[in-house]
């Protein structure tokens, strides 16, 4: 908690994580949170829902900052979102934009496509091995389980999870929130916390 107290004070990087905030959904507490993670996790980072790439630019300055080569994956299917504050004609052509302009477009792998695509799992089971993320972020849909089926082999114990509308205004919530708890339940999940409007941040577990 004091380190991230303590980002709000390097001006440069709370700057730069403002500007994302101005085209993200997350709250600016998960930004940080998310840098932080990114920054410190052992293992690569697999992102689905990247949006605007509000998290994707936190995440990569993370990896920046920690000095370390880190595999990084971010998945957006893209299209267009009407009559929003953020609103898009091309999400995924914005999403390009915004890491450019951070300067972090070599340090992450975009996958313009969804993330239960036969061709996106094959990408990134591919990329990553068994047990080698170390931080998962998830802003999609409300199908977190599907994904987590998808892909839980890659991720290592203890991997960091940060999992958005737990708690929400939107119908997402409360599918997300009786998969967490299901998850939590069965001792794959660890949870930890909440973040911002309602992030749920914890860890995954393996079966010993």
């Amino acid at each position: 908690m004091q380190r991230l107290i303590e980002y709000r004070y390097d001006k440069p990087l709370h700057h730069q994580l403002m500007k994302a905030a101005d085209y993200s959904m997350l709250d600016i507490d998960v930004l940080v949170l998310i840098y932080h993670m990114a920054k410190g996790c052992e293992g690569g980072i697999l992102e689905i829902g990247s949006f605007l790439g509000a998290s994707t630019v936190a995440a990569g300055l993370g990896v920046r900052a920690s000095g370390i080569e880190k595999k990084f994956v971010s998945i957006e299917p893209g299209g267009r979102l009407k009559d929003h504050r953020l609103s898009s004609k091309d999400i995924f052509k914005d999403l390009r934009k915004h890491i450019a302009r951070a300067g972090l477009l070599e340090s992450v792998t975009l996958i313009n496509g969804s993330s239960f695509d036969e061709t996106t799992i094959a990408t990134v089971k591919e990329r990553f091995g068994p047990a080698e993320i170390g931080l998962f972020i998830f802003d999609a849909d409300a199908n977190v389980r599907r994904d987590l089926d998808c892909y839980g082999d890659r991720l290592a114990d203890g991997c960091w999870m940060v999992i958005d509308d737990y708690i929400s205004a939107t119908n997402k919530a409360g599918p997300t929130r009786a998969q967490v708890d299901e998850l939590t339940g069965q001792g794959r999940l660890l949870p930890l916390g909440f973040y911002g409007w309602g992030t749920w941040i914890g860890r995954w577990l393996i079966p010993s």
